[in-house]
């Protein structure tokens, strides 16, 4: 049995300095720390990986071989995995002891949509490998409400369809304002108390840059995902820099009362159906349906 943190985000969220950077924390509070590149696109690695998928499967690989484009080759490489579970189980053996830390690819729909991922991890669970989600978001986001909103979608679908302990993180956040000003205090985005107050920012003046089309159109739609992600209050985010020690330590105490705590656990389970007025969620399937 392992304990592991199952690293996943969106691309250039930072997973990979991520699990470099926390490596080297465990290491020098003296933990026995190994990192398995689960992501068969990442061929720069920064760590030595106790495991390697792309001794497996590459993306590269895939894509010439099946002429796949880069997310279809990345849906084949993880499908591939999970038929080939032995290979992962086998690398966690080896491991006994060790704190894990699984460096997983950045395509959302990998989380949000597709079932490999979720049907790797139950394994491992089964296997009695104690696992949390460690789910990472780039800061800069909070400088756009249109991106913000949308990082909120993403991150409660990931919650939903993975039911794995999850903690959420902003990453990057020592260059939170590096993309503009923030409409509200960091803590607005952290609690997520008031999605739509989020709403009034994507409005615009007639004649103005922000009065597209585009804009008009979706207005409806920002709206129903704040309400939805309100109704739901389950999602929330911590900050982290992993250049900072303090900040790591204040996030590995996060994840690790997560992983003592059976209260996010139960809940995911206990989603059998949670109504309102305009929504419902079939966690068994993890989908988001009109009554």
């Amino acid at each position: 049995m392992v304990f592991a943190q199952v690293v996943i985000g969106p691309p250039g969220s930072g997973k990979t300095t991520y699990c470099e950077g926390m490596r080297q924390y465990l290491e020098g509070v003296g933990r026995q720390v190994a990192i398995i590149n689960l992501d068969p696109a990442n061929d720069a690695l920064p760590y030595t990986a106790a495991a390697d998928v792309r001794d497996l499967v590459s993306a590269a690989g895939a894509a010439s071989e099946g002429e796949l484009g880069p997310n279809g080759a990345l849906v084949y490489c993880l499908e591939y995995l999970e038929a080939n579970l032995d290979w992962l189980t086998d690398a966690l053996a080896r491991l006994s002891g060790h704190y894990v830390l699984l460096d997983m690819p950045g395509q959302v729909e990998l989380y949000t949509h597709h079932g490999s991922v979720r049907a790797i991890l139950q394994a491992l669970e089964r296997a009695d490998h104690r696992l949390v989600a460690v789910h990472l978001v780039d800061a800069h986001h909070c400088a756009d409400a249109a991106k913000f909103i949308s990082v909120l979608l993403v991150t409660l679908s990931t919650m939903v369809q993975l039911e794995l302990p999850q903690v959420n993180f902003l990453s990057k956040i020592d260059l939170v304002e590096a993309y503009g000003q923030l409409a509200f205090n960091l803590d607005f985005y952290t609690d997520v108390a008031d999605p739509a107050a989020l709403l009034p920012c994507l409005q615009a003046a007639a004649g103005s840059a922000r009065d597209t089309p585009f804009n008009r159109r979706h207005a409806a739609l920002n709206a129903a995902i704040c309400e939805l992600v309100d109704d739901f209050s389950l999602v929330q985010f911590g900050t982290i820099d992993i250049s900072d020690r303090a900040s790591v330590a204040r996030a590995l105490r996060s994840i690790e009362s997560m992983d003592s705590s059976a209260e996010l656990r139960s809940l995911a389970s206990a989603l059998v159906f949670r109504r309102g007025p305009r929504w419902r969620i079939d966690p068994d399937i993890a989908s988001i349906a009109r009554k």
